[in-house]
């Protein structure tokens, strides 16, 4: 049994906007701010207010005072796109006129362009790849890793690179594929992991099943198949940010129209595209606009 004193609540755990002080004995709260959906109970002691705190979370009684809860992190969901890994060195088209790695995107990066080049596709995505495993994840990766310590934190991202796994965040869904994949073309379920030093395919490489592959990309001109879960975390959000995009690749530009009327929208980008009122722009590149967040989300607590 831990007991703590109210006082050094706010502190470790201020995403939870614990702050009860003014609450008479034995009255029950439900308090809206920074966490949602949490109960509390209340009962005073004779000179200080103490707080109950087990592993597990369960519901105790105690003769002095005893703060009984069921936590819950905000959910902070993050859109993130070529912007976020350009600062580690990943190529992309957004500031090279069109080009990536030298080749116009549409022959590159679409379904026509596969169609009419595979060979061409295989050799330029495993040249991606051997070149990703020299990058590293950036300052604002590791930042947004961070700041699960204190949110339920979702990533959707339009890149195809490893940068927010290898930088320790646990929930990234890639809404343009995945870079270090492959799936078979007769049956697209089937994806497979590239490791060690394979990272080369071509027009011979085949699954475990003799079927050809292809690279786990979503390539323009095909559809989505992730944008539908990503909706769904938008929908859930109480915060929403957007880093390192210019708004203009759709669908993925318009999850910021499925965020509910009310929650908090951020945009870290240096070259902000036009947002709607009331969305809150970071006009900076993602190094230096994630800690900002950081401090605003923090604050937004206190």
């Amino acid at each position: 049994m831990y007991f703590l004193q109210f006082s050094s609540i706010l502190g470790a755990y201020c995403p939870l906007e614990l702050q009860f002080l003014a609450l008479p004995p034995n009255k029950k709260a439900l308090t809206p701010n920074c966490s949602h959906r949490f109960f509390v109970t209340l009962q005073l002691g004779s000179a200080h207010l103490l707080m109950l705190m087990l592993a597990n979370r369960n519901f105790f009684n105690s003769n002095e005072s005893f703060i009984a809860m069921d936590m819950k992190k905000k959910k902070i969901v993050i859109s993130t796109g070529a912007g976020m890994s350009a600062e580690s060195g990943m190529a992309t088209y957004r500031d090279a006129g069109g080009l990536w790695d030298n080749y116009p995107v549409m022959q590159v990066a679409s379904a026509d362009g596969f169609r009419r080049d595979p060979a061409l596709i295989h050799s330029f995505y495993s040249n991606l790849r051997r070149k990703l495993v020299g990058i590293q994840p950036n300052a604002a990766h590791y930042g947004l890793k961070d700041l699960e310590q204190y949110f339920d934190v979702k990533i959707i991202t339009q890149n195809v690179d490893d940068l927010h796994e290898r930088a320790g965040s646990t929930s990234v869904l890639h809404l343009h594929g995945e870079l270090m994949k492959v799936r078979s073309m007769t049956h697209p379920e089937r994806v497979y992991d590239l490791t060690g030093g394979d990272l080369e395919t071509s027009l011979a490489t085949r699954d475990p099943y003799g079927d050809p592959v292809r690279p786990h990309i979503v390539f323009f001109q095909e559809d989505v198949p992730n944008f539908s879960p990503a909706v769904d975390l938008v929908a859930e959000a109480d915060v929403f940010v957007v880093i390192g995009t210019s708004l203009v690749v759709y669908p993925a530009a318009a999850l910021i129209n499925y965020v509910r009327r009310g929650v908090p929208i951020y945009y870290i980008d240096p070259r902000p595209a036009a947002v709607p009122q009331g969305v809150h722009v970071i006009a900076e590149k993602a190094t230096v606009g994630v800690p900002i967040l950081t401090k605003l989300l923090l604050q937004s607590c206190e």
